[in-house]
C-alpha cells in the first residue's frame, strides 16, 4: 500500500483518471456508493464501474480526499497552477466525495461563467452526490444557481446547441422542472424529513414552474402515494400543504381580478371586447377550473384514511390541523367573492354565463342558502339557487365532522398516542371556533404560511 508521498500521488492521479475514465465510457451513471474494503487486496484500479453504478473501495478514500482536497486549496491560494481539465477532474473527485466543500463548487460556478463548463455536466454531478449524501445543503445551492443560469435569457439559446434539451424553451423548461421533481422524490426517499429536497422542490415550482394551476395540481396527484408511504414524514406533508395554499391563493386571487375587470369592463364595453379577444382568456378558464372545496375535503379523507391505517403518528394529525385551518381560510373568503359576484352580476347579464371558478359557484351558492346574500339571489335567480333553498346543504367547512371523527377515534383507539393526538386535535378545534372570522384571512395574507401558523410546530 502507497505510504511516502510520492507513492500516494502516483496513485491518487490514478484513481482520479480512472473516474473521469468511468465518465466517458458511461455517461449514464445514476449513482456512486462505497464498497466496504479495509484494504487493497488486489492490483486494481479501486473504482470499480457495473451498468450505471460506480463505486469507490474504501481503502483508497483516506488517500484520495486529503490529496484533492489539499490540491484545490493550493490553487485557490495561488500556489500551485491547475489547468481546466484538472480542474475539472479535481473538483469532481472531491465533490463525489465531500459534496459540502463549498469552494469545489465557487471553482465550478466560475468555469461555467467562463464557458469552460456546460452547466447541465454540474446537474448530473449534483444529482449523483445526492445519491451518497442526499441532505447535502451545498449541493442543493448550487444546483439552484446552476437552474438560474439556465433559465436566464441568455443562456437558454445556447442549449439548443448542445443537444442536451428540447428545442422550444417551455419545452426546455417542462423537462428541467420534471427531471428536478424526480432528483427531489430520490433524496427525499433516501434520507427520512429531507428538508432541503423538499425546500428545493418549492423553489422549482416557484421560480420555474411559476405556481400555475397544472402544475400544482400534477404535483397534488403525484406526491399523494409518496405521502401515504412515508407518513411520518413531516416535510412531504408540509409540502403538500404548500400545494394546497397556492392552489388557495393563485385561484381565489386569480377570480378576484377576474371579477374586477368584468366590473369595469361593463362600464367600459370597448375593453371587455379587447380583453375576450385576448390570449389570456383561455388561461383564465384554465386558472378558474379547480373546485378548492372538493380538493380540500379530499385531503381531509387522505388524512382520515391514514390516520385509521396508521395511528399514532403525530405527522398525520398536525397536517390535519393544518387543512381544517385553510378550509376555515377559504370560508372566510366567501363573504368578498359572493359579494362581487352578485354585483357583477346585476350590472352585465353576460356574466351569469361566464365560466368562472368552481369554487366561486360553490361558494357563491353556499352563500345563497345561508341567506346572507339575499339582494343578490333576488336579482341572479336560477333553477340550481332555488334547488338549494329547498334543500339546504351541509356546510362541509363546519368543525363538526371534525369533532364526530375525532370522537369515532377516541371511542375506538387503543393506541395511548394516537388517543393524546385526537385530543389535541380537538383542543385545536376548539380554538378555531374561538376565533373571529376576520383573523383569519388577516393572518394568512400577511403572515407566512409554516408550522407555527397552523399550531403545529413543536
Amino acid at each position: 500500500m502507497a505510504e511516502s508521498p510520492e507513492e500516494v500521488a502516483v496513485l491518487v492521479q490514478r484513481v482520479v483518471k480512472d473516474i473521469r475514465n468511468a465518465f466517458q465510457r458511461n455517461p449514464h451513471i445514476d449513482e456512486i456508493g462505497l464498497i466496504p474494503c479495509p484494504e487493497a487486496r488486489y492490483n486494481r484500479s479501486p473504482i470499480v464501474l457495473v451498468e450505471n453504478k460506480l463505486g469507490v473501495e474504501s481503502w483508497c478514500v483516506k488517500f484520495l480526499l486529503p490529496y484533492v482536497h489539499n490540491k484545490l486549496l493550493l490553487y485557490r491560494q495561488r500556489k500551485q497552477w491547475l489547468n481546466k481539465d484538472e480542474l475539472i477532474d479535481v473538483t469532481c473527485t472531491l465533490l463525489l466525495l465531500n459534496p459540502d466543500f463549498t469552494t469545489a463548487w465557487n471553482v465550478r460556478k466560475e468555469l461555467i461563467l467562463s464557458g469552460t463548463l456546460n452547466p447541465l455536466k454540474d446537474l448530473h454531478l449534483g444529482k449523483l452526490a445526492l445519491t451518497k449524501f442526499p441532505k447535502s445543503p451545498e449541493t442543493w445551492i448550487h444546483r439552484r444557481w446552476v437552474l438560474q443560469q439556465l433559465i436566464q435569457e441568455n443562456s437558454l439559446p445556447s442549449l439548443v446547441t448542445k443537444g442536451n434539451l428540447g428545442a422550444a424553451p417551455v419545452e426546455r423548461i417542462h423537462r428541467l422542472v420534471q427531471e428536478e421533481m424526480n432528483v427531489c422524490s430520490e433524496a427525499a426517499g433516501r434520507y427520512p424529513s429531507n428538508y432541503n429536497a423538499w425546500s428545493h422542490r418549492i423553489w422549482v415550482l416557484q421560480h420555474l414552474g411559476k405556481l400555475t394551476i397544472k402544475v400544482l395540481l400534477d404535483e397534488l396527484s403525484s406526491t399523494k402515494y409518496w405521502v401515504s408511504m412515508h407518513v411520518s414524514d413531516h416535510s412531504g406533508f408540509h409540502y403538500r400543504q404548500f400545494l394546497l395554499n397556492s392552489l388557495i391563493g393563485r385561484t381565489v386571487t386569480d377570480s378576484n381580478l377576474l371579477l374586477q375587470n368584468r366590473m369595469g369592463n361593463v362600464q367600459n364595453p370597448s375593453l371587455l371586447k379587447e380583453e375576450e379577444s385576448a390570449g389570456a382568456a383561455a388561461a383564465c378558464e384554465e386558472e378558474q377550473s379547480v373546485d378548492l372545496p372538493h380538493c380540500l375535503e379530499e385531503e381531509l379523507e387522505l388524512c382520515t384514511e391514514l390516520i385509521d391505517t396508521y395511528p399514532g403518528h403525530e405527522t398525520l394529525w398536525c397536517h390535519r390541523r393544518c387543512v381544517f385551518y385553510l378550509q376555515h381560510h377559504l370560508k372566510n373568503r366567501i363573504p368578498l367573492l359572493s359579494a362581487v359576484v352578485s354585483s357583477v352580476g346585476s350590472n352585465d347579464e353576460t356574466l351569469n354565463n361566464s365560466h368562472y371558478s368552481p369554487a366561486i359557484s360553490h361558494m357563491a351558492q353556499a352563500m345563497d342558502v345561508d341567506g346572507l346574500n339575499e339582494s343578490s339571489s333576488k336579482q341572479v335567480y336560477t333553477q340550481e339557487t332555488k334547488r338549494l333553498k329547498r334543500a339546504p346543504v351541509q356546510d362541509s367547512f363546519g368543525p363538526e365532522m371534525e369533532y364526530r371523527f375525532i370522537n369515532e377515534v377516541l371511542s375506538t383507539c387503543r393506541d395511548v398516542d394516537q388517543a393524546r393526538f385526537a385530543t389535541a386535535y380537538r383542543k385545536c378545534c376548539d380554538r378555531q371556533n374561538v376565533n373571529t372570522i376576520s383573523d383569519l384571512p388577516t393572518r394568512i395574507c400577511h403572515e407566512p404560511f409554516s408550522w407555527t401558523t397552523c399550531g403545529g410546530g413543536k
